[in-house]
């Protein structure tokens, strides 16, 4: 018969302190959170004296830790998706433990058709070629946009009727290009694996997310903006097109990057904004969607609009795509202080950049709006930009 080992004196402290806000908990798991880095073990005291042990105290932090540790677990709740909500909670889980959560929900961030073995000592034009194959092969693609969002502007589209003509007549691109759902993929695929994607080919995107759109003046503005400002481009584009101050590479490793070395302090501003965000984005669809069914054409159908090609609006689209979990929370938090980095380097690269231009209805979503603006207004608060290449 197998022995069972009882709780230490200071373990005891913990159960019965849990049991106190009405959890109850083992020894047993105690053990198991402390393997996963997630509670510190007890402070030694001094020994007992003639071989009966030694003492031990469990640490000030401990109590608060077993108690939303008990709160919080449950079954299939992976060790790092606690980490992570403790760190929300302003718990004192260990940083360390913390990075590595964050480090973590990258890492299982897979991008469609890639494996291990496409990412095994090969260059990117092959793993490129090996993704699209696949992509062919399988018909895997990302959702450009999400059902509830396209109903969403289906219906904001029979109200509305056809887009205003002075609004249609700045889209200057008369024959724009058309890609399927798995080109478009590709394309976002080799943004991320190469931190690099030519303008036009954003322009494209955004038109691929905007189908119900007979013109698209802000593609059109992302598509023409080497010709109309070409001396700012010169300075912000590289020969391909692309965005020169975008660091090379896979722009996971600049996440990853930044969950090993940003301050604790920016990667909790980072969560809040990510849940801020999703609370912002899925609140505006049900606020547009009560007046769609009220038939008043109010001031959420009017915020819909202004951000639908906008950031505001892909964030809305990214928020419907996803579940909501932690990891992908912790995934939005990194992106989001990126983008912080990226906003310092094209200020360094363009001194007095217009940022007001950023608090315009439907630019960015209010939360990120926020944190992005205090990045940069607040010198003492920034975030030291990622270098490049």
């Amino acid at each position: 018969m197998a022995s069972r080992t009882l709780p230490s004196a200071a373990d005891q402290q913990l159960i019965e302190h849990a049991a106190g806000h009405g959890f109850t908990i083992t020894a047993k798991q105690l053990a198991g959170w402390r393997k996963a880095g997630l509670l510190p073990r007890n402070i030694p005291g001094g020994g007992l004296g003639r071989g009966r042990g030694s003492t031990s105290t469990p640490r000030p932090e401990s109590f608060d830790l077993v108690v939303a540790l008990a709160r919080l677990a449950r079954r299939g709740r992976r060790p790092k998706n606690l980490a992570l909500l403790l760190f929300a909670e302003d718990l004192p889980v260990p940083a360390g433990t913390v990075r590595d959560a964050f480090r973590v929900a990258v890492n299982a961030d897979a991008l469609p058709g890639e494996d291990d073995a496409s990412a095994s000592g090969r260059d990117l034009e092959e793993r490129l070629d090996d993704i699209s194959q696949h992509l062919a092969d399988s018909g895997q693609s990302v959702t450009l946009v999400p059902a509830r969002a396209r109903r969403i502007d289906e219906r904001i589209a029979r109200a509305l009727g056809q887009l205003p003509p002075e609004l249609a007549q700045h889209d200057q691109n008369l024959e724009p290009a058309r890609i399927t759902p798995q080109d478009a993929t590709l394309t976002a695929v080799s943004a991320i694996l190469g931190g690099t994607v030519p303008l036009e080919d954003v322009g494209t995107l955004l038109r691929a997310m905007s189908p119900y759109l007979p013109a698209n003046p802000i593609a059109s503005l992302v598509e023409t903006t080497r010709s109309d400002v070409p001396e700012a481009a010169s300075t912000v584009l590289a020969d391909d097109g692309s965005l020169a101050f975008l660091p090379d590479g896979d722009l996971r490793d600049a996440l990853r990057d930044l969950a090993d070395t940003a301050p604790l302090d920016d990667l909790a501003a980072g969560w809040r904004t990510a849940v801020q965000v999703r609370e912002w984005a899925l609140d505006l669809c049900r606020r547009v969607e009560d007046e769609l069914e009220a038939g008043q054409l109010g001031e959420a159908i009017e915020e819909w609009l202004h951000g639908r090609m906008l950031a505001s609006g892909l964030s809305v689209i990214e928020t419907l795509r996803e579940h909501g979990t932690p990891s992908k929370a912790a995934t939005s938090a990194l992106v989001w202080l990126f983008q912080c980095q990226m906003y310092l380097k094209l200020d360094s690269l363009l001194p007095g950049c217009q940022w007001h231009l950023l608090q315009i209805p439907g630019v960015l979503p209010p939360p990120a709006r926020d944190l992005i603006l205090s990045k940069i207004i607040e010198p003492g608060a920034a975030i030291a930009p990622h270098a490049t290449s």
